[in-house]
Parts: structure tokens; C-alpha cells; sequence
């Protein structure tokens, strides 16, 4: 590898390490304006609709300047999210604003590799990427965790106002959206020094009426082919089912472990580590032909849930969240495999990913609808995760019922 590739690393490695601070610290700042607790869900909420409405449009853009200016102008559209936090605006139209940012960013950095490197350096690149996105989640829990703590935020505080000059930057949450604002910087100034590649691939049309019937096509034609619809489905349901888990680590870590803010956003890291366990396990003993068998292990992820209901021992709770983690990562990672061969067969892999990421993140967003609601009607912590629980196991159990021997009959 050569040294542009460790600048395109750096690049995704900071700004993904900054996506994932900011959620706590965003969480923490709902908290110190007193935000009623339904309000979480939806900041995450927030974050998402960019990437489900712009996503017939996002990937023209990304091919139609050079990735790394795409990076760049995507960094600061974040970095501007972040400051309107700091000046007051509402969290949840801040965060908005850091998601269009996100949204914009995600095709430039897959885009990115398969334009500046030759194709027998892709799985390797991948690998390097991956790992550092597991990385990034697992710092940024605990770097948001970290300053937003009083008793790391507050003596930082004291020396942070200049003589005569107020910045304004008086809450824990506030510092901490302060010094993810910096790592954004930093990734923005990588992103200036990635190396400059040839558009190969400009957008055959800019019309978004064009683009839009071109995406609801590639959506259509996914969803009825038999492997891409359970593949799709599975993904769909993992990440959105991920996402709210995530918010439930935090609320049930308070209740059953006493932990504060800080502690439980740390504990949140260790779904991320089972993850990766569960990917290197699923690159080894799973085959691309025998992905649907794996099926199962999601309908056990599910039932696995539910034994946080009576876990109230932090070494218990870390090895349980790790054992999920590893169930995820064993049958999202080939689920994922299988879409990315299906869609590639089928339309190209560009198209396949922007329905992907769609549907994805349209499920994000229903899930934490739904625990948004539930939060608003005031549910016990322990009925939440007993629903999404039975209902990540009975859609898994559903869809391997009617998709278990779909490769069976040679449909790859």
C-alpha cells in the first residue's frame, strides 16, 4: 500500500471516531436542557433522514468531483452541525445538519478505494477500513464518554475561557462537542491531502426525476429476487435493530448497573468488539453459498436479548453485550457478502449500495420511532427490550422459514 491509502484511512478513521463521540455528547447536552427522554431516539432519528431522502441523489454527487473534495466539503457541512449545537440552536436540527453532512459523506469513502487502488488490493483495503471503523466506535464511546464525565469536564472548564473573552463553552456536553469539533478539523485537513483521481464514473444524469426512477427501479428490482430480498432484509433489520440497541445499552446500564452517562457509553463499545469477533469468525467458516444457514444464529441474537432482563453484574453484562455483538457480526457480515454479490449481478454495485444504505436507515428510523413512542408512554426499560428482542427472533425465524433453502436450489 502506498501512502496515499494510509491518508484515506486517517481521513475515515477521524471523522468516523467523531460520528460516533458526538452521539453521547448530543445525548448529554438533551440531558443538561432537561430534554424529556424521548427526545434521544429522535435526536438519532435526526441524524438519519438525510441518508433516507438524499439517498437517490448522494451518489451522483459523490461521482461528480473528486472523492476527496467530496470528503472535504462533507466534513465541514458536519463541523458546521456541531457549532450550531455549540451557538444554541436545537439539538435535534443541529445533529440534522450533521447528518446531511454524514449522508453526503458515506458513497465518497467506499467510492473512494475502488477508484485510487488496482482490484487485487480491495480485500485487503477493506480489511484495514473495517478495523478501523470497529476502532472508531470503540474510542468514540469512550472519548464521548470521557468528556462529558464532570469529573474530567469540570476542571478542563476552568482553564478553557481566555482572559476577557467568553467562548460560551460552559457544560461538560459543550466541551465535548468543542474538542469533537477539532477531530472534525482534522479529518477535513486529510481530506484536502487525499490523493486527486480521475472521475471515472460521472452520473449519467443530474435530473432528479431521472435519478429518482433509476433508484426505485434498482429498489424494486432487488427486492424481488429471492436471495436479495432476504439479504436485504436480514441487513435491514440488523442495523435497525443495532441502532436502537445501542440507546437501550444506555438506558438499561443506568437502571440494572447504576452506571452514569459516562460508564454506560463505554459499555456500548463492547457490542462493537463483538461485532468485529463475529465478522473474523464469519470470514472463516462461512461460505458465500451457504450464507442463508446462518439464519439461525440471528433468531438466537434475538432470544439472547432478552437475557439482559435479569443480568445486574457489570462482568456479566460486558460478556453478554460481547456474545450479541459476535452473533450480529457472524450473520450480518454474510448476509451483507450475499447482498453485495446479489446487487452486483443484478444492477451494479453502486446502485445496489444506495438501496441499501436506504433501507437500512428507513429501518433505523422506524425502530427508534418505535422506541420513541414506547419512551413517550413511559414503558419500563425491561418491556422495551423484551419487544425488540421477540421481534428481531420472530422476523429472523419468519425469514428463515421462507428463505432457509433458497441456495439450495442453485439460485446464486
Amino acid at each position: 500500500m502506498n501512502f496515499g491509502f494510509y491518508i484515506i484511512l486517517a481521513a475515515q478513521f477521524f471523522s468516523a471516531l467523531a460520528d460516533n463521540a458526538l452521539l453521547f455528547a448530543a445525548i448529554s447536552l438533551l440531558q443538561y436542557l432537561h430534554a424529556p427522554d424521548w427526545h434521544t431516539p429522535v435526536l438519532q432519528e435526526a441524524f438519519i433522514f438525510s441518508y433516507i431522502v438524499l439517498a437517490p441523489f448522494v451518489g451522483a454527487f459523490a461521482d461528480s468531483l473528486p472523492k476527496g473534495r467530496v470528503m472535504f466539503i462533507s466534513n465541514n457541512i458536519k463541523i458546521l452541525g456541531c457549532l450550531s449545537m455549540l451557538f444554541g440552536v436545537n439539538p435535534l436540527l443541529a445533529y440534522a445538519l450533521v447528518g446531511l453532512g454524514a449522508a453526503a459523506y458515506s458513497p465518497a469513502k467506499y467510492g473512494i478505494l475502488t477508484e485510487y487502488l488496482p482490484a487485487d488490493k480491495l480485500v485487503l483495503a477493506n480489511s484495514w477500513m473495517e478495523g478501523l471503523t470497529v476502532l472508531a466506535i470503540v474510542l468514540g464511546a469512550i472519548i464521548g464518554g470521557v468528556f462529558i464525565s464532570p469529573t474530567i469536564a469540570e476542571p478542563m472548564l476552568k482553564w478553557w475561557d481566555v482572559p476577557f473573552l467568553d467562548t460560551g463553552i460552559d457544560t461538560p456536553p459543550e466541551l465535548a462537542i468543542s474538542i469533537i469539533v477539532g477531530i472534525y478539523i482534522i479529518a477535513a485537513w486529510f481530506n484536502l491531502y487525499i490523493p486527486r483521481v480521475a472521475i471515472d464514473h460521472k452520473p449519467l444524469s443530474r435530473n432528479p426525476v431521472s435519478l429518482t426512477h433509476d433508484f426505485w427501479h434498482s429498489f424494486k428490482l432487488l427486492w424481488k429476487d429471492p436471495l436479495g430480498q432476504v439479504s436485504l432484509a436480514v441487513t435491514t433489520l440488523f442495523w435497525g435493530i443495532g441502532a436502537t440497541l445501542r440507546l437501550l445499552v444506555l438506558s438499561w446500564a443506568g437502571l440494572a448497573l447504576h452506571y452514569d452517562m459516562t460508564r454506560a457509553a463505554a459499555l456500548t463499545a463492547w457490542v462493537a468488539v463483538g461485532i468485529a469477533i463475529g465478522a473474523m469468525l464469519a470470514a472463516k467458516f462461512v461460505k458465500l453459498q451457504h450464507s442463508v444457514k446462518v439464519l439461525p444464529v440471528g433468531i438466537a441474537m434475538g432470544l439472547m436479548v432478552l437475557v439482559m432482563i435479569p443480568i445486574t453484574n457489570s462482568l456479566l453484562a460486558t460478556l453478554l453485550l460481547i456474545v450479541i455483538g459476535a452473533m450480529g457480526g457472524y450473520f450480518v457480515v454474510p448476509m451483507n457478502a450475499l447482498l453485495q454479490h446479489r446487487g452486483h449481478l443484478l444492477m451494479g454495485a453502486g446502485s445496489s449500495i444506495a438501496v441499501q444504505n436506504f433501507n437500512e436507515n428507513l429501518s433505523i428510523f422506524v425502530m427508534l420511532g418505535l422506541y420513541a413512542v414506547m419512551e413517550k408512554l413511559e414503558l419500563n426499560i425491561y418491556i422495551i427490550i423484551l419487544v425488540f428482542g421477540l421481534l428481531l427472533a420472530g422476523i429472523m425465524a419468519a425469514l428463515y422459514r421462507r428463505h432457509g433453502h433458497d441456495q439450495d436450489h442453485g439460485q446464486m
